[in-house]
C-alpha cells in the first residue's frame, strides 16, 4: 500500500517537561521510546502518514538525564520504516545503556536478524494498527519466531484493542516471549470490566506474555496533560498488581500520533500510583527489563 506523506511538521513533545517529584530507582529503564532524525542523516520514510518534528537521540539522552532514567529501549518507528539505522546509531551512542527493537519484514533474512542482534536489538516489532498500515498476517509473524529465538530476540506487537480477541490466542503459539505495547490500546474510559481489558488479563495468565504499561495518556484519550490520567493509571496499576513480573514501563517519547502533548514529568509521577510499593516499582523499572532485555552488567 502506497501512502502519501504529510509534510506538515507536527511538534509532539515538550522541550521543557516538569521535574517529577518521584526519585526513580537506580538503573531505571524506560522501555519504550522512539527517535526521529535528524533528517539530514536519517531520512523519514516516504510511506509515513505524518511528519513529526525531529526528536534525535541527543534530546532523548537529555530528557533521561533530567528525569533520572539510566537505561532505555528504543523502538523503531514507521516514521523511518524498516531502515533501523537511526535506532542503531542511538544504541551505539548509549554506552550499553540503550538497546533497541527493530522493524523488519516477516521474510527478513537470518543474516540481518543476526546483524541486528549483534548491534543491540533485542526484539522485532510488528504493527497491526490501521493508522500504521498494519497489514501483517499474524500467522506469518508466528512463523518467524523460531528464527527470532535463534538469535536471542523476542516479539513485540502493537495492535488495536478489538484485535486482542483474534490475534491474542495466536500469539500464544510464539516460540519466544511476546511483549504487548501500550496495554493493548484498550479504552481506559470503559474500565477494568470491559471485554478487551479482560482478554488482555487472560493473555497475561501465560508467563511468556509481557505488557508495557506505557500509554496511560493514550488509552485515556479524552484527558489532557495535567489531569493525571486517572483511568489509564488505574488500569496500569491493576496490571502491575496482578502480573508484577510481566510488566514493563515506558514514556513513549516523543509521543507520536497523539491527541495532545503529554508532560513527561507527569508520566513519571504517575508511577507512584501505578507501582505504589518499592518492590513493585523496582520490578517494573529495574528487574523486569533487565531480565527481558539483558542489559550489559
Amino acid at each position: 500500500m502506497t501512502l502519501i506523506a504529510n509534510e506538515t511538521v507536527v511538534q509532539t513533545f515538550l522541550d521543557e517537561p516538569t521535574q517529577p517529584c518521584l526519585i526513580l530507582p537506580l538503573n531505571t529503564c524506560d522501555s519504550h521510546v522512539h527517535v526521529f532524525g535528524p533528517r539530514s542523516r536519517f531520512a523519514y520514510s516516504p510511506l509515513r502518514k505524518n511528519t513529526p518534528a525531529e526528536a534525535p537521540k541527543e534530546k532523548l539522552f537529555a530528557l533521561h538525564k533530567k528525569l533520572g532514567i539510566r537505561r532505555c529501549v528504543i523502538v523503531q518507528s514507521m516514521i523511518h520504516g524498516n531502515d533501523n539505522s537511526v535506532v542503531e546509531d542511538a544504541i551505539a551512542a548509549g554506552g550499553g545503556d540503550y538497546l533497541g527493537v527493530a522493524l523488519t519484514k516477516v521474510d527478513v533474512s537470518d543474516q540481518e536478524l543476526q546483524r541486528l542482534a549483534s548491534r543491540g536489538f533485542r526484539a522485532v516489532r510488528f504493527n497491526f494498527m490501521a493508522h500504521l498500515d498494519g497489514g501483517h498476517d499474524v500467522r506469518d509473524v508466528i512463523k518467524l519466531t523460531p528464527r527470532l529465538a535463534a538469535v536471542g530476540m523476542h516479539l513485540q506487537v502493537h495492535f488495536e484493542s478489538a484485535l486482542i480477541h483474534s490475534v491474542g490466542q495466536q500469539l500464544l503459539q510464539s516460540a519466544v516471549p511476546v511483549v504487548i505495547d501500550h496495554m493493548g490500546r484498550v479504552d481506559a474510559t470503559k474500565g477494568e470490566s470491559h471485554e478487551d481489558f479482560q482478554a488482555l488479563m487472560r493473555l497475561l495468565d501465560h508467563p511468556k506474555v509481557y505488557v508495557k504499561v506505557s500509554g496511560i495518556d493514550r488509552i485515556e484519550a479524552t484527558s489532557r496533560a495535567g489531569s493525571g490520567y486517572p483511568m489509564g493509571t488505574q488500569l496500569a496499576a491493576r496490571l502491575v498488581e496482578c502480573f508484577p513480573e510481566q510488566c514493563l514501563w515506558g514514556l513513549d517519547w516523543p509521543h507520536p500520533n497523539h491527541t495532545h502533548i503529554p508532560d513527561d514529568g507527569e508520566l513519571v509521577d504517575a508511577l507512584m500510583k501505578i507501582a505504589p510499593t518499592k518492590s513493585l516499582l523496582d520490578g517494573l523499572l529495574v528487574r523486569n527489563p533487565q531480565l527481558l532485555y539483558r542489559f550489559p552488567e
